[in-house]
């Protein structure tokens, strides 16, 4: 896999229970801190703006 730049939402600071995005030319990949190590989910383009749009619509329930 090439040399990916992961991010963490601001909101987690120095916490380690995050989830971790690598955006890429053809995909957007999702794993958590707290399992680098196991592969990532790996989105469309469309589907994570679909789950982010869902995200802040209050579609989904924590």
């Amino acid at each position: 896999m090439e040399d990916l730049i992961w991010r963490t939402p601001s909101i987690c600071g120095a916490g380690n229970n995050c989830p971790e995005v690598a955006i890429t030319a053809d995909s957007v990949l999702i794993r958590s801190t707290l399992a680098r190590d196991t592969p990532p989910a790996r989105l469309t383009h469309q589907e994570w703006r679909d789950l982010v749009d869902g995200i802040a619509k209050g579609e989904f329930t924590i």
